[in-house]
């Protein structure tokens, strides 16, 4: 998540992370994923940013 976000600050995309705490207090077993929010406008962009980077976008 960490580099996901710097990836995409880098790029002048605002994002916001959420369920980070939730995904922690369950051990990090992947039951809670974490997700990743950005603007409406600046989505498509963001979405080419992370599979250029080979990031899971999990869809």
């Amino acid at each position: 998540m960490a580099f996901a976000s710097a990836l995409l600050e880098g790029e002048g995309i605002a994002c916001f992370a959420l369920d980070v705490n939730m995904s922690l207090l369950h051990g990090g077993i992947g039951a809670l994923p974490q997700r990743m929010m950005v603007r409406a406008d600046e989505y498509d962009r963001a979405v080419r940013v992370m599979r250029d980077n080979e990031i899971d976008l999990g869809q």
